[in-house]
């Protein structure tokens, strides 16, 4: 056999090489690109926040952005994931936590704010029948 012959099977084997590669490495990812991991039968599932518990969380992270001078402060109750009626407690809440901060100083501002968000948010029952537009957080409308 001489050099141009060998040159030429070489030309010829590697394109079927690559292509048999090909398929190996296709057949590969398809087995590996399932639905995604699924949970064993026995695991516990992740715990799911109320209506609460989602605004005592909004409400007291963005009176607390308040209180801090922090430039999101500022957001419209929309832009924070608030309905109506939470955003009606955070501006109760945030001005007597004002008050609360000028009579006996920064930490007794959080704690009213703590607490009477708790308060206020369970009396009310997480606050969202107000805002017809409002939705959990991570979810959409359809």
């Amino acid at each position: 056999m001489g050099a141009s012959t060998r040159a030429r099977t070489r030309a010829l084997i590697r394109p079927g090489v690559a292509g048999v590669l090909a398929l190996i490495l296709a057949a590969a990812v398809s087995a590996c690109g399932g639905p995604g991991p699924r949970p064993a039968p026995n695991s516990p599932t992740p715990p799911t926040t109320s209506a609460v518990e989602l605004c005592y969380d909004l409400i007291s992270y963005w009176a607390g952005q308040d209180l801090a001078g922090s430039r999101w402060a500022g957001l419209d109750w929309e832009q924070k994931g608030l309905s109506n009626q939470q955003y009606e407690i955070y501006d109760d809440v945030v001005r007597a936590a004002r008050a609360e901060r000028k009579r006996h100083g920064a930490g007794a501002a959080r704690k009213l704010v703590r607490q009477e968000t708790r308060r206020r948010c369970a009396a009310e029952h997480g606050a969202t029948r107000s805002s017809e537009n409002w939705r959990p957080p991570g979810m959409t409308s359809a």
